[in-house]
């Protein structure tokens, strides 16, 4: 009995089971072709695993971390309006647009600053007027004219009392612009009478360049074929709204920060000097990099378009920079194509040691930085100059001991921390300067 209990049973199992045991029960009569398939059945089903790294390795390859990227940007937007919903309840709307006229002017029927932008254009025809003399007096009567531009326009700043330091910012910006652009009028017209290249253009052809946006001269400019009209107007409300923007986030957010930063600083409180510090870190380094998207894309390209400036290449990946280095040369074009040209190869022929032709052009930074801000707050403290000069010391360290995403993390660093500490100097030496006390 218990021989027909277990027949039909074992026969189930054979008809119900699944392939690889009907291969089995084919015994040795199976091919190898049908061995071949169930032992490659048997590896698929049975194995899981293979050699592989964790996704978050840097051996694994994998870079599409676009995903982290769209939280890194929702936390700092709810971040940053936790902040500024903080902000409102404190102290209320700030914004206010007639306060901004103030800034550039201290009396509404006088307007030096302006006056002095427009002595500009007398400046430019004295400076291309000296055409008809020989290489070496008109040489020295431009470096003469270059010089006397930057003095005429800081004695000017310095003296009138009439001047914010807004406007005066806005004057010697023009000034220094002119000044490099000059230069390099000189300079490039030189290198062709030099080499017999081609004779130098007509007067229009300066007011051009004088307009288009570059600092670095030659005799025929890269031309886009027309002026595309939807590219022009989404340039003009960038700037427009950026524009707005800014002043309602610095109203708003930054010079209540900086206001209410005084008192640890007057009292040299070590700890709080550190938490506004970090506190203004945020609104300061949003409102950068705002005006560097409406300055170098939206007002640069807008000009560009106007004038059918054909070479747009007024920055470039700046962001992923792993060395103090590449960002200072990516960040600024026109800038960094002037010193490249007319500063920092000149001593390279000369045979100036790299390094030390960097550190020129590093120095050549900081003074200008200095000339924008201390002139128009009219006092010295080189808080500017010394921010630039400490950037070749980093800059050293960061390429030698700190590479790929550590270098980029370190360049980040610097600028989130490192304006906001020049910003504090200054308000805080121009409110005792100017009125007797920083609470």
């Amino acid at each position: 009995m218990s021989d027909r209990a277990g027949g039909p049973a074992r026969r189930r199992r054979t008809t119900t089971s699944d392939g690889g045991a009907a291969s089995r029960a084919k015994g040795p009569d199976a091919g190898p072709k049908d061995r071949r398939e169930n032992g490659l059945f048997c590896v698929s089903s049975c194995s899981c695993h293979v050699l592989q790294e964790s996704l978050l390795s840097s051996a694994s390859g994998y870079s599409n971390y676009r995903g982290i990227l769209n939280w890194c940007v929702v936390m700092l937007v709810l971040s940053n309006a936790r902040l500024f919903l903080e902000n409102i309840i404190k102290y209320g709307i700030l914004v206010d647009p007639i306060q901004v006229v103030s800034l550039f002017l201290k009396d509404p029927y006088s307007w030096p600053a302006a006056c002095l932008i427009i002595g500009t254009d007398l400046i430019r025809e004295f400076c291309c007027g000296s055409g008809a003399l020989s290489e070496s007096t008109g040489w020295i009567l431009h470096i003469f004219n270059l010089l006397f531009m930057l003095v005429f326009s800081s004695v000017t700043v310095l003296t009138v009392s009439s001047l914010t330091p807004v406007g005066g910012v806005l004057s010697l910006a023009v000034y220094t612009v002119l000044f490099l652009k000059l230069y390099s009028y000189q300079d490039a017209n030189r290198w062709c009478r030099e080499t017999r290249q081609a004779e130098a253009k007509r007067l229009t052809h300066m007011y051009y360049f004088i307009l288009a946006p570059t600092l670095c001269y030659q005799l025929n400019f890269p031309r886009s074929p027309r002026i595309r009209k939807r590219f022009l107007m989404r340039r003009l409300f960038e700037m427009l709204f950026l524009m707005q923007l800014l002043v309602g986030l610095i109203q708003q957010w930054m010079v209540p920060t900086i206001q209410n930063s005084m008192k640890p600083f007057q009292e040299m409180d070590f700890s709080r000097m550190v938490e506004r510090l970090l506190k203004l870190a945020v609104p300061n380094h949003l409102i950068w990099l705002i005006f560097f998207y409406w300055f170098f894309h939206s007002s640069m390209n807008f000009v560009a378009e106007l004038l059918q400036f054909g070479d747009r290449e007024f920055y470039r990946d700046w962001w992923n920079s792993e060395s103090v280095t590449y960002f200072w040369a990516n960040w600024n074009i026109p800038v960094h194509k002037w010193c490249l040209r007319h500063f920092y190869k000149p001593m390279l022929r000369r045979g100036i040691n790299k390094f030390v032709a960097q550190t020129f052009v590093f120095l050549l930074s900081a003074f200008f930085h200095e000339y924008l801000v201390s002139v128009p707050l009219k006092m010295f403290r080189l808080w500017a100059f010394m921010g630039m000069m400490t950037q070749v010391p980093l800059a050293w360290f960061v390429g030698r001991y700190l590479n790929g995403n550590y270098g980029n993390a370190a360049v980040w660093m610097s600028l989130i921390i490192g304006q906001p500490i020049a910003v504090l100097m200054y308000v805080h030496d121009y409110y005792v300067i100017h009125h007797g006390s920083s609470s």
